[in-house]
């Protein structure tokens, strides 16, 4: 009977991460084209390099959710770890690129949050080296 219960469980957790992923995706083509088209005219090249590079991030992670939640290769512990993993790295990495690149069209001081950046892309990493784990601890 337990494993009726359990069988739910998990499709809603790879419903979470696909649809994680999606809307990740999604807010990545958004930011994007914003970047490309209202940002270039008042960032510079410099700040505009460092926003696509917070998108480019993003919308890999979001495609990595994806696989993650569509994969049966990667056990379902591991595959809640990851999602929190590249979940907390986006918006550490991601989210204070977008802060540090746009620092210069607002008003806030916000330099203080560049020490994210790196423990972001930690978490990212961390989230890859968990599903290459996962994967060549995999039996068949």
């Amino acid at each position: 009977m337990a494993f009726f219960i359990f069988i739910p469980i998990l499709q809603i957790m790879d419903k979470k991460i696909i649809a994680t992923g999606a809307v990740l995706g999604f807010i990545a083509i958004i930011l994007g084209a914003f970047g490309a088209h209202a940002l270039k005219e008042v960032l510079d090249a410099n700040q505009l390099a460092s926003f696509e590079t917070g998108v480019r991030y993003q919308m890999y992670h979001a495609i990595f959710l994806l696989f993650i939640g569509s994969t049966s290769y990667v056990s379902e512990k591991a595959k809640k770890s990851i999602y929190y993993f590249v979940l907390s790295g986006v918006v550490l990495f991601s989210g204070s690129i977008y802060f540090l690149a746009t620092r210069g069209i607002t008003d806030v001081d916000i330099r203080a949050i560049g020490v994210v950046t790196p423990i972001g892309g930690l978490l990212m990493i961390c989230a890859w080296g968990l599903l290459f784990l996962n994967i060549i601890k995999k039996k068949g």
